[in-house]
């Protein structure tokens, strides 16, 4: 992921030649309803951070932190007009969620480990892939591919972690031990000051990585969002 910004803007996605078409070939076009943005929340300047979700290739995200937050994105997400497929091994923490998403319409679905079917992404219909699966999840049958992202939740640093950082485009770190800091820190490439603030941070803050670009982002809740989930918080 590039993670251009500008005020205001957010993080921009990966930029892309222009297109045409010819008149004769309208008919056929058709485009997800709604911004594809999903904001994240606001970094130290007040900039509201964006991410996109619905892109034409693959796109791969980490998150190592609380479920509040991969929640509030999945929330997000469907908001946008995504289909939110979470796969996880506790559904009960997804069910109020899922209920209350989309006023009644089927947008967010949950699977067991590894039973999540093909979801026919597209353009039309894209797709974010939730998988919640605890400290070691499977090497997922159902993967990243163009208009459908794949979020991975995970609680802490694990032995699968130091891989998925290394392939996500985009990696986001709430509070760790003093330990696990210092790993992520080297796998990432983070400064020093950037790697100690780790074990420090508040609920709700999550420091976003893609290449060499670091955002220190604080997510809040809406009302709606405070009333289904609760306030912010890193653990569950």
């Amino acid at each position: 992921m590039t993670m251009r910004t500008g005020p205001g803007r957010g993080l921009r996605g990966p930029r892309h030649a222009g297109h045409t078409l010819a008149a004769e070939d309208l008919g056929a076009l058709s485009l997800p309803v709604g911004d594809d943005g999903v904001i994240l929340g606001t970094d130290a300047e007040g900039h509201t951070r964006m991410i996109g979700f619905h892109r034409p290739v693959p796109y791969d995200v980490l998150l190592i932190g609380g479920l509040w937050t991969a929640q509030v994105l999945a929330l997000r997400a469907a908001a946008t007009g995504a289909r939110v497929a979470v796969e996880t091994g506790r559904p009960g923490v997804w069910t109020s969620l899922a209920q209350a998403a989309g006023a009644g319409l089927e947008c967010v679905s949950l699977h067991d480990v590894g039973r999540v079917p093909p979801t026919g992404a597209a353009v039309g219909s894209p797709v974010v892939v939730v998988r919640d699966c605890g400290m070691r999840p499977p090497r997922g049958r159902v993967v990243s591919s163009p208009w459908q992202s794949v979020l991975t939740l995970l609680p802490y640093l694990s032995p699968v972690a130091p891989r998925l950082m290394r392939t996500s485009a985009l990696v986001g770190v709430q509070r760790v031990s003093p330990d696990e800091a210092d790993r992520i820190g080297g796998i990432l490439g983070l400064a020093r000051v950037e790697s100690e603030a780790l074990p420090t941070l508040a609920d709700g803050v999550t420091l976003w990585v893609a290449g060499r670009e670091r955002h220190w982002v604080v997510t809040g809740a809406t009302e709606v969002e405070n009333g289904l989930l609760g306030a912010a918080r890193r653990m569950d």
